[in-house]
């Protein structure tokens, strides 16, 4: 395999293990600096320019892109994503995590734990937030901080306040937060690789200091996490758009809470800590993604006409939900499930017993036409006639498709 590791920085720890442990097996790595790119957009043609000369080509790419270059470092990625070059990570997916406001938007859509959030703009509107969150102490975050800069902690509504309102006059954008007292000063990084939390660690903030990122002094130990937390940090992972994260969690009375997902995790602390691999766990599932693909179903599947591949949604008002998949009739109606995602997990091939859940999601192929009758009425009537009209278009895409 031949990879490009994004990173304006070769010498850190990180990017040096990550190199150390692609050519310990066997592949051809390169430590691109990510500001030497220039992006060439033609039709049907996007290039990648590196020190003025056109890009060689790469099986796959690595970002390891700084919170300071974001918006240049996704482009980037985004560039290698449409020459077809492999990244575990998105430049969507980059770019969900590195925005906490964002991140946080998108995964209170879902059943995961995070701490009671409100983000504000008028004066008038601080007081009540801070009020709707469970009042003070509470945490005030800027929206793209790392390694604990610009997080502060307010015990009172007068510093509260004070800080917010300074803050504000310097036009920074910021969050309210919760502060989950029982975690004061510990948390939890899961590094989440694929359908895996291959290690965890716990830091604890030493002194007064309620940070604990070991950039801040924290002292890190290792741990082994229960399920509750594995899958917390799985599906954090994969809403976002991530494949590889390092994502944070605090100790919660009622589980985990998550506090923020990052792209590019460091390694020396986890690693010094853990005595794991990472570096070459990160390796290793690119490789095999490079090696063995996810077939695309939906552009490669060839197939009878007017049969084809869709994802169905269990909503919770389904007939469906507390059903097994052989007494919910799909067999009959022509459809197989190729596989169930649930929370985070994926069941390849699903047994035919397997009880379906609120909000599963399955993967199905068969007569397009059925597939489209397990949409919920209600669901259909609430669609307007634009997206009525996309759905008839992808339909006939489908049936172009096939032979």
């Amino acid at each position: 395999m031949k990879l490009a590791i994004l990173s304006k920085e070769p010498r850190n720890y990180s990017t040096q293990r990550l190199v150390e442990a692609a050519k310990l097996r066997g592949h051809n790595v390169k430590v691109l600096n990510t500001l030497k790119f220039a992006l060439d957009l033609e039709e049907e043609s996007p290039e990648l320019f590196f020190r003025q000369k056109r890009l060689s080509h790469y099986d796959a790419v690595l970002p390891r892109v700084g919170a300071s270059i974001t918006y240049f470092g996704t482009a980037v990625v985004r560039q290698f994503q449409q020459m077809g070059i492999y990244s575990p990570n998105s430049a969507d997916g980059i770019l969900n995590s590195r925005d906490k406001l964002r991140s946080f938007q998108i995964l209170s859509k879902h059943k995961i734990g995070i701490p009671a959030t409100t983000f504000v703009k008028d004066k008038l509107d601080v007081v009540p937030g801070i009020e709707r969150v469970g009042g003070v102490p509470i945490v005030i975050k800027l929206l793209e901080g790392t390694q604990g800069i610009g997080v502060l902690l307010a015990e009172t509504f007068e510093s509260a306040t004070s800080i917010i309102e300074l803050l504000q006059s310097q036009k920074q954008n910021i969050l309210i937060q919760k502060f989950v007292a029982e975690s004061k000063g510990k948390d939890i990084r899961a590094i989440v690789v694929g359908d895996e939390v291959i290690a965890a660690m716990r830091r604890v903030a030493q002194g007064q200091e309620f940070r604990s990122n070991v950039h801040r002094g924290g002292k890190a130990e290792k741990v082994q996490l229960s399920d509750d937390y594995k899958e917390a940090a799985i599906k954090s992972a994969k809403i976002m758009g991530l494949g590889i994260a390092g994502v944070d969690m605090l100790e919660g009375k009622d589980g985990p809470q998550i506090m923020e997902i990052n792209s590019s995790p460091g390694l020396e602390g986890i690693e010094g800590c853990t005595k794991l691999d990472i570096a070459g766990a990160f390796i290793d599932y690119i490789a095999a993604k490079v090696d063995y693909p996810e077939i695309d179903l939906r552009e490669k599947l060839s197939v009878s006409r007017g049969y084809g591949v869709a994802e169905i949604l269990i909503p919770k008002e389904s007939e469906y939900v507390g059903k097994t998949i052989t007494s919910s009739g799909l067999k009959e109606k022509d459809i197989n499930a190729l596989s169930l995602h649930r929370d985070g997990k994926v069941f390849p091939n699903p047994k035919a017993d397997k009880v379906l859940e609120a909000e599963d999601r399955i993967l199905c192929f068969g007569k397009i036409e059925s597939m489209k009758d397990l949409i919920p009425e209600k669901t259909r009537k609430r669609r307007a006639p634009k997206v009525k009209k996309l759905l008839k278009k992808d339909i006939e895409k489908i049936q172009e498709k096939t032979v």
